[in-house]
């Protein structure tokens, strides 16, 4: 990976060789057993925030490490994937997408009750905007939020959300007000709420050490202050949260890729069949150039894009694009990988298997292929 190079200081490889030792000391003698038990035990947050991994990204101000370093968090999120499972990482990383919201745009006294409990590991956070009969359309979502009085009035559902089962404090998309875009907004609710249930734990196809789950909202009474934002204006501070969402998602992508073509190196050069090594067949020299090739090229545009962040430019467009482009090259990867493993590849004992199946969320997840693909044609002009 010589891009480190280019985009990676010597914090960055600092912040690297830490995550990589927490790693291979805290989750991959466990992660086998975490990943058949369907969660992760949750002191683990307490042991990332003390490793210094939770508070990437975000405000020093309330215990983060800064949130504007971009490819601090790549580096992070590069090792944190090397657990080799994507669901221990989407859970482990769920305030990554349910804090900003609140830092950003919440009063100095809920980002103040909320925000050090959860960087210190002490509390899981949550984002809950997909509703059951929605999924990507989130300016037409259905849970309504009427206020009453210092109170919203709270009735809905929202489901596939990732720490749904054991977060403390979600933040929710809601309507108050007029259908489409400009009637959404914002609140931040706690667990305990009257009115606020947790459903059952959702089985999935990957992503099994994360837990998913369905929210209901009946009557739930939630305090004006824990509105995020300005009413109604709830729809730009999500379509702002997605961007990193969606980078992270490229990385997500890259490193599923990165270790599916690791994994099939491997195997390439000990497997044997009809006299030799799989590596000693044309077909399978090229197969592994070619996907490596993919990675590469995957991985520089991601980084790319996460420079442009850097830098502060909006990047709406190529985000979408490297989202798009990223998780079609791990969708290849990680089928070939499978392929060449052949029946080894089929075994739950296999690495190449979990990617396999982590990797199909990544192109549903934070905003569909297509939905990028609409994103992108708008932002051409069509």
């Amino acid at each position: 990976m010589t891009a480190d190079l280019n985009y990676f200081n010597d914090t960055h490889r600092m912040v690297r060789e830490s995550m990589r030792r927490f790693v291979e000391r805290e989750i991959l003698p466990f992660v086998d057993e975490w990943e058949e038990a369907g969660e992760f035990p949750r002191e683990l947050y307490t042991k990332a925030a003390e490793a210094g991994l939770l508070g990437i990204g975000h405000p020093e101000a309330y215990g983060g490490a800064g949130e504007q370093d971009v490819f601090m968090k790549i580096a992070a999120s590069e090792e944190l994937m090397r657990s080799t499972s994507g669901g221990l990482v989407a859970s482990l990383g769920s305030h990554d997408i349910g804090l900003p919201p609140v830092w950003k745009w919440g009063s100095e006294a809920l980002k103040s009750r909320v925000v050090p409990d959860v960087l210190s590991g002490n509390k899981i956070a949550a984002l809950a905007i997909t509703e059951p009969g929605g999924g990507s359309d989130v300016a037409n979502l259905r849970t309504r939020a009427v206020r009453d009085g210092d109170h919203y009035v709270v009735n809905g559902s929202k489901t596939f959300i990732t720490s749904g089962v054991r977060a403390d404090y979600y933040t929710v998309a809601v309507r108050t007000g007029e259908p489409g875009f400009g009637g959404v907004s914002l609140l931040l609710i706690e667990k305990g709420t009257p009115g606020f249930t947790v459903g059952r734990k959702l089985k999935k196809m990957g992503w099994w050490a994360s837990d998913t789950a369905e929210l209901f909202f009946e009557d739930c009474r939630v305090p004006v202050e824990n509105l995020i934002g300005p009413e109604n204006g709830g729809f730009f501070c999500i379509m702002t949260n997605f961007q990193m969402e969606r980078l992270m998602l490229c990385v997500m992508a890259n490193m599923t890729a990165q270790l599916a073509l690791e994994e099939a190196i491997a195997w390439a050069k000990e497997r044997k069949a009809f006299g030799r090594t799989l590596s000693g067949f044309q077909v399978t020299r090229h197969k592994l150039a070619q996907m490596a090739t993919d990675v590469e090229v995957s991985r520089e545009f991601t980084y790319r894009i996460g420079a442009r962040i850097q830098a502060g430019e909006n990047v709406i467009k190529e985000v979408s694009m490297a989202k798009n482009f990223a998780t079609n090259v791990s969708d290849r990867v990680t089928y070939d990988a499978v392929q060449l493993f052949g029946g080894m590849g089929f075994m739950r004992e296999s690495k190449v298997e979990r990617l396999y199946r982590d990797n199909r969320i990544l192109a549903i997840g934070g905003g569909t292929y297509e939905i990028m693909n609409e994103v992108i044609a708008k932002q051409l002009g069509l």
